[in-house]
């Protein structure tokens, strides 16, 4: 388990660098990008804090990439009916269509990343990280 760590570690890593070149031509870094598509994909207008619980990161972290997305007029915030203050993220119209450049980035990079791998192993692969995401999340160690 401890070389599957530290292989997740490098393919992060590596991930982060790829993200960076992919993004670069749009206009995007991989963290916005995480962001911008986070807000993309979801079925409805979330707050800052539940985007990043989703993402696993902290919220303050997700919030200078929101603030950034914001400022270049990809992200835009509407009243929050069950929260005064965690105002709700929309795309804009300008956010959309960077979502789509990058999608359209993004989609012939991940076949190829994906070429030669069996959809099997994917889906065993995705089995395991998922699980270790909840373990994590239920058990996460004390800071003791």
């Amino acid at each position: 388990m401890t070389q599957f760590i530290l292989a997740s570690f490098r393919l992060h890593g590596l991930l982060m660098a790829a993200g960076a070149r992919l993004t670069h031509s749009v206009g995007l870094t991989s963290a916005r990008w995480q962001v911008l598509s986070a807000v993309a994909r979801s079925s409805e207008p979330k707050p800052v804090a539940w985007v990043a619980r989703d993402m696993g990161l902290a919220r303050q972290s997700v919030q200078r990439v929101v603030d950034d997305l914001e400022a270049a007029g990809l992200l835009s915030f509407e009243p929050n009916p069950r929260h005064k203050r965690a105002t709700l993220m929309v795309i804009t119209v300008q956010g959309q269509r960077a979502f789509e450049a990058m999608t359209g980035l993004q989609v012939p990079w991940i076949n190829g990343l994906a070429e030669g791998t069996k959809v099997r192993e994917i889906e065993t692969a995705l089995h395991v990280v998922q699980g270790l995401c909840q373990q994590l999340q239920e058990n996460a160690p004390s800071a003791e």
